[in-house]
């Protein structure tokens, strides 16, 4: 198995990011969830509340064994539940993906990456925290800037445009294909397959 592969063979956690509740199900700031989602749909199981504060599914993706996570806090303190589901499973950091919105790229584009800033993310920066380290593996999925001036926070909390609806579910499933990608060949290959030009 190859050097940058998530969790040389052990467990993977995956896990995305969003906002739980009806209202947010729809926003930019939770397609961390819609891409989890569809996993979960790959997998073929429910997600279960777990003591760790989000909700888990067990299976298999990529020939990997998998825990998918969403946390069931709100954005912004995600690193409790991400931690305690890491520590539950045994997962060190380097065996956490975590699928999350990303502003510095365009609409659908996807970026991964092991480590660095968060980027004024605030779920990204709770993780960091909570895991004590900024090493573990990213997907970003692209939502593009907020129009004019309107102000990034707000952007995140809206609902998709009419246009990228359209779109979505195809994006949605070509994200869920580069995290199998990553967990199964490594973060290079993923990015060589998936990072557009």
């Amino acid at each position: 198995m190859s050097s940058d592969v998530p969790g040389a063979g052990e467990l993977v956690l995956l896990v995305g990011l969003g906002n739980p509740g009806p209202r947010y199900a729809g926003n930019r700031h939770n397609v961390g969830f819609m891409v989890l989602d569809e996993l979960a749909a790959r997998v073929g199981g429910k997600f279960k509340t777990h003591k760790s504060g989000g909700e888990v599914l067990e299976g298999r993706l990529a020939g990997r064994r998998v825990v998918l996570v969403k946390p069931r806090s709100f954005m912004n303190v995600s690193g409790g539940p991400v931690a305690g589901a890491a520590k539950f499973y045994k997962v060190d950091p380097s065996g956490v993906v975590v699928v999350h919105d990303e502003l510095d790229v365009p609409f659908g584009g996807l970026k991964l990456k092991l480590g660095g800033g968060e980027g004024g993310h605030n779920g990204l920066r709770s993780i960091s925290k909570s895991l004590g380290t900024r090493d573990y593996y990213r997907v970003r999925f692209g939502i593009g800037r907020p129009p004019g001036r309107m102000d990034p926070a707000d952007f995140v909390l809206k609902d998709f445009s009419t246009v990228e609806r359209k779109d979505l579910p195809l994006e949605l499933d070509r994200c869920a294909d580069a995290v199998e990608a990553l967990i199964g060949k490594g973060l290079t290959a993923a990015q060589n397959d998936f990072h557009a030009g």
